[in-house]
């Protein structure tokens, strides 16, 4: 048999259509974390609740769970090439509506732009991940997926740098006196309608050239020549393959999973400025911290993606899961700097999961399962939309007990990694192939 080590991740042949697709995941890489780090800067400008403000990740990661099921059947109708395109045009449309958006100054209106946004997102991820998977050898598909999966965090970095440098930094809300305290709650109405309107002007602007972006990259990705899925008239009735995925336990796990994976991540992610904020550290420091974090991750990406080659994918999830339920006991424990220096670690050990829960879950599956089978995985990253809300009402709190509230919270990713560490188990145990 051929080893691994001699199969190539990606031939020659598709390399160039691999650089296209793998492309987008830097997309809506940048998509993800310029956003998480709005739920602060809403909350302050538009003087709301934490919980309130985590509805922009409700809003985010809901349009995931809401279309990727039509994703799914649009792709398995037509192809992956023009399910791609329909979801470029989706995320250019979402990106664009920040302008009407920022003109009214209504919080739902940015609500229904980033959903609107992520309708685009469903259809890319539920295309290009099974789309990737398909580009080449079966025993190398994992690998494949973690290697495009890499350049997701490089999108993730320019979007945390874009939200800290044009974003955050320029906000005339944070704005803070001598004693570190917000000037921007102390002032009248009038002035804080001029500041409200510069503000949301300034978060408008990089969802607009966003927008312009993506529809360049439409343009490119329309007149490129990409390999077809084979077999796209003989596949069997939709209802059948939820049959089998239904009735196949390591796919019905693995999108728990997910779920619990995305939602850990997002959370992770999203309330390290409060956390640090918690310490008397400004967002727009605190987001320094996001991108440490996440330059963690991308660099731990790479080294899985190789490491996979010598180790079982499924052993590396369990120990890697393990190794986050670690970290993050010391976040909940310790309040500090040490906390704080733990959460940003426990990226290093949150990069393979997505990809990695991805392939295993999917491996085996046919081709006419692949598609419907993605969806489900992309559906479970409403995760990413209902435990940080759960989370912004115990911040909320300020104090539980002698802990900061804060701290608690993050007792939440803490059982996410649980049931990851739970699942790499009974993939490795059980459902061994």
């Amino acid at each position: 048999m051929k080893s691994l080590e001699k199969i190539p991740v990606v031939s020659k042949e598709v390399l160039i259509p691999f650089i296209l697709i793998t492309s987008l995941f830097a997309l809506w890489g940048f998509a993800n974390d310029i956003t998480n780090p709005m739920v602060a800067a809403f909350k302050t400008v538009m003087e709301i609740s934490t919980a309130k403000a985590a509805l922009v990740q409700f809003a985010f990661y809901g349009g995931y769970a809401t279309m990727a099921i039509p994703a799914a059947l649009f792709v398995r109708k037509y192809s992956y090439k023009k399910g791609i395109l329909l979801g470029l045009s989706l995320y250019a449309f979402g990106a664009l509506l920040f302008y009407p958006a920022a003109e009214f100054e209504v919080f739902g209106f940015f609500l229904g732009s980033l959903y609107i946004i992520t309708f685009g997102l469903a259809f890319l991820e539920t295309t290009a991940n099974p789309y990737i998977l398909s580009m080449g050898d079966k025993r190398t598909a994992t690998q494949r997926l973690n290697l495009a999966q890499a350049f997701n965090p490089i999108g993730s970095l320019f979007g945390m740098f874009v939200a800290s440098k044009f974003i955050l930094a320029a906000l005339d809300s944070e704005v803070r006196n001598e004693a570190g305290e917000l000037i921007f709650t102390t002032l009248d109405e009038a002035k804080k309608a001029v500041i409200r309107t510069h503000d949301l002007t300034i978060i408008r602007n990089p969802y607009v050239i966003l927008g312009i972006v993506v529809i360049l990259m439409l343009i490119v990705i329309a007149v490129a020549k990409m390999p077809k899925r084979a077999n796209n008239d003989e596949q069997g009735s939709p209802a059948e393959s939820f049959k089998r995925l239904f009735t196949n336990g390591k796919y019905r796990e693995g999108v728990f999973a997910q779920l619990f994976y995305v939602a850990a991540q997002i959370m992770c992610w999203t309330f390290i400025i409060q956390y640090a904020d918690n310490l008397g550290i400004s967002k727009e420091t605190a987001q320094n911290y996001n991108i440490v974090a996440m330059g963690i991750f991308l660099t731990s990406r790479f080294i899985t993606t190789y490491l996979m080659k010598f180790v079982n994918a499924k052993k590396l999830l369990m120990i890697f899961a393990l190794c986050a339920m670690v970290t993050m006991s010391g976040v909940i424990l310790i309040e500090g700097m040490m906390g704080l220096y733990l959460l940003v670690a426990t990226s290093a050990f949150m990069s393979l999961m997505f990809p990695t829960i991805y392939g295993i879950a999917l491996n085996g599956l046919s081709e006419e399962d692949s598609t419907l089978g993605a969806a489900g995985l992309v559906m479970a990253i409403v995760g990413g939309a209902l435990m940080p809300i759960l989370q912004g009402h115990i911040i909320d709190k300020e104090t539980i007990g002698s802990m900061a509230a804060v701290n608690v919270s993050f007792i939440l990713p803490f059982i996410c990694f649980c049931f990851i560490a739970f699942y790499g188990y009974r993939t490795l145990k059980v459902y061994a192939d």
